[in-house]
């Protein structure tokens, strides 16, 4: 079996990354290279896009952007982490979706830590749309600890693809293994409509969401792929150290942190009052297994406007727009107003690349972005 327990350039006392480590092995391809290859059948799971170091002017959004929200997220973490103790109590086991659950699963871990003085253990594995979740990594936690403790995490939805695939995985883990997993997963932002664990469902911009591995501690989007990964092996990741010297994974989170101490009990406690989780799980249904959400039903009215054969060529909300400008080959943006203030990496990434904005108010999100289609070339 080769797998690999690490934490990246985290602490091991934040998190610990249960997956291959697979550095030495993948060759990353470009934009052109791998949409061409998905959209021509290959999983996106079985490529790296290659990361590139960030402009100034990019960086300086990035933390503008920290400075400007970071007392915003210290109380979104705390709502979510008090939505969870009150939903499961303070025996627990976070597990956070690799890569972008990660850091929000270490601010709700140093959260817990400073409010009750309890030491959460905190582990964070691979989970893939039409592929399901590392089953291997699942069992490797199972062995230390009980599946009734375990709580996943990620940091916003799009399609609510994620929470549906985690639905189904639990689903067939119990029907197979008779093991009962919680899939209500935990997220800072719900945009999509489709969780009953959130911090907000505001679409904003969650810093994070602005960079690639310099803000999960330096490891790729995870991988499943048979020419590197076998059947008793975590999924895999990629390490990248030689962006040491541009990585903000911990400055992220230690300036989140910093401000718990600021936080107004009386005013949280009126935030938590604010949200109904009976009104929320009225917008969420599960029907034979697929999920219905208003998210879903924004992104099928898109689909029916701009005339797209693919749903999967459909990326709505800040952070999976923020996806399609670094990773994939846009077609068009798709934005609420030219004067939102969430938006400003999207238009500096689309100035960059040349991408069209166009304002489309008819969503739960505050942009949209399109993948370009093969079929559409001439568009």
């Amino acid at each position: 079996m080769n797998q690999c327990i690490f934490s990246g350039s985290y602490s091991k006392d934040d998190v610990i990354f249960l997956l291959k480590d697979i550095s030495n092995l993948i060759v990353e391809q470009d934009n052109e290279f791998r949409e061409n290859a998905i959209q021509s059948g290959t999983h996106y799971s079985e490529m790296l896009p290659i990361e590139y170091i960030p402009s100034k002017e990019y960086m300086d959004i990035f933390y503008s952007t920290l400075q400007g929200s970071k007392t915003k997220l210290a109380y979104l973490v705390s709502i979510l982490s008090e939505k969870i103790i009150a939903d499961r109590g303070k025996k627990l086991v976070l597990v956070s979706l690799a890569r972008a659950g990660t850091p929000i699963g270490i601010l709700i871990k140093r959260y817990i830590q400073f409010k009750y003085d309890i030491c959460i253990p905190h582990y964070s594995i691979s989970i893939i749309r039409d592929k399901g979740i590392d089953k291997n990594a699942l069992a490797h936690i199972l062995k230390y600890h009980d599946a009734s403790e375990i709580q996943f995490i990620d940091g916003w939805t799009g399609k609510g693809v994620i929470q549906h695939t985690l639905t189904k995985a639990c689903k067939e883990l119990y029907k197979d293994f008779n093991i009962s997993l919680n899939s209500n997963l935990a997220v800072l932002s719900d945009p999509a409509h489709c969780t009953l664990i959130y911090g907000t469902r505001e679409d904003f911009l969650i810093p994070s969401a602005c960079l690639n591995s310099t803000v999960s501690g330096l490891v790729s989007r995870t991988v499943l792929n048979d020419k590197y990964i076998s059947s008793t092996d975590f999924h895999g990741t990629k390490f990248y150290s030689e962006l040491k010297s541009v990585d903000v994974s911990n400055l992220y989170i230690d300036e989140i942190c910093n401000c718990f101490k600021d936080i107004d009990e009386t005013y949280l406690s009126e935030l938590l009052c604010t949200q109904d989780i009976a009104e929320a799980a009225a917008d969420i249904e599960f029907d034979n297994n697929l999920l219905n959400c208003k998210g879903l039903r924004d992104i099928e009215s898109i689909k029916n406007i701009f005339n797209i054969n693919n749903i999967n060529l459909i990326k709505p909300g800040i952070g999976e727009t923020t996806r399609v400008l670094l990773r994939r080959i846009p077609w068009k943006i798709l934005v609420d107003s030219l004067k939102n203030p969430n938006l400003k990496h999207i238009f500096k990434l689309a100035e960059e690349k040349n991408i069209p904005v166009e304002i489309y108010t008819d969503m739960c999100y505050s942009c949209c972005g399109i993948i370009k289609s093969k079929e559409k070339e001439d568009m």
